[in-house]
């Protein structure tokens, strides 16, 4: 009976470390958010000028719709207020409305963001695609072979996005007409930007998945697995990428702060939809509640994608699973 409790309990330990290491990384995130939010309100309390004008931007509106901002935003009244109001409004869901696009901020994000979204897992799609390919046709391999694919890296890595997709326009649409233009919202239209978009990360990827393998394949269970008989590319695939591969989805989550910014520049130079080329007309109009809510939503996604990275920690690497091994 003494023993069946013991292996309960062992059994129910690294669940419970692992339930407890989740929860103070949500906490943690919600933390993150709230300041995002808190900022949010300052910043717009500390724009010079009426916070009516900030609201409005660059639009021209009647006396009778500035005093229903004032009443909205609780202008009239002291500053708790308001930002309880604010929070408020934000846990309903309510991101404010843009008197230059005359619609409330959520509908417009709502009808931009997938196209963002789409262009985003495309180009993480390709990076990670691309990085594993080459890291492992490349990894211990003789110079001729890895020399090619470092210079490749660092060049992708010296690249802006925006000259890369310049670049590829000229070359494949311009010249070769293997891919439409500009404003294309099909599959063919997603290639381009997509490369453009993910090239730089994958680079990036490769070269820490590539020193990962190396030193991973120098392991005495990788020695094992070759005194066994496997063949090298099954050693290679099957138990040195597992354990090379963990930083890699670190480095994504870390990286999809990067895509986001460098969707702004790309969904530009593709004139494509989303909410990099809202943003730009934003700043453009000024529209403070549309780009405010736009720097909210994308910290809450890049905070639950990190999140997610935690979570996929202990399925890829069993020994994460252990008690306290969460925590380091």
């Amino acid at each position: 009976m003494t023993v069946t409790l013991a292996v309960r309990t062992s059994a129910a330990a690294p669940a419970r470390a692992a339930a407890l290491a989740l929860l103070r990384r949500t906490g943690s995130a919600v933390l993150v958010v709230w300041g995002a939010i808190t900022l949010t309100f300052v910043a717009l309390h500390s724009i010079p000028g009426d916070i009516v004008d900030a609201v409005l931007g660059t639009t021209q509106v009647t006396p009778a719709i500035r005093a229903r901002i004032v009443s909205d935003y609780a202008l009239d009244q002291p500053l708790t207020t308001q930002y309880a109001g604010y929070l408020g409004r934000l846990l309903h869901g309510d991101l404010g409305r843009s008197y230059s696009q005359g619609m409330p901020v959520s509908t417009l994000i709502g009808q931009q963001a997938s196209s963002t979204f789409v262009l985003m897992l495309a180009a993480i799609l390709f990076a990670l695609v691309l990085a594993i390919v080459v890291a492992v046709a490349t990894a211990n391999r003789p110079r001729w072979l890895r020399g090619p694919a470092v210079t490749a890296e660092v060049v992708s890595l010296a690249v802006p996005s925006f000259w890369l997709g310049i670049l590829l326009l000229t070359v494949f649409s311009f010249q070769l007409h293997w891919f439409p233009a500009i404003g294309a919202s099909g599959l063919d239209g997603l290639v381009l930007p997509a490369i453009s978009l993910g090239l730089a990360p994958a680079a990036m990827l490769s070269q820490v998945l590539r020193q990962g393998l190396e030193r991973v394949l120098d392991e005495p269970f990788i020695v094992t697995a070759r005194a066994r008989g496997l063949r090298p590319a099954v050693v290679l695939v099957r138990h040195a990428l597992r354990h090379a591969i963990l930083p890699v989805v670190t480095l994504t989550g870390w990286l999809f702060g990067a895509f986001v910014s460098g969707a702004v520049v790309v969904e530009n130079v593709f004139s494509r939809q989303g909410l990099g080329r809202l943003t730009t007309s934003a700043i453009g109009q000024r529209d403070f509640p549309t780009v405010s809510a736009i720097v909210l939503v994308a910290a809450v996604v890049y905070i639950v994608v990190n999140l997610l990275v935690d979570v996929l920690y202990p399925l890829i690497d069993p020994r994460l699973r252990e008690p306290g091994a969460v925590e380091r």
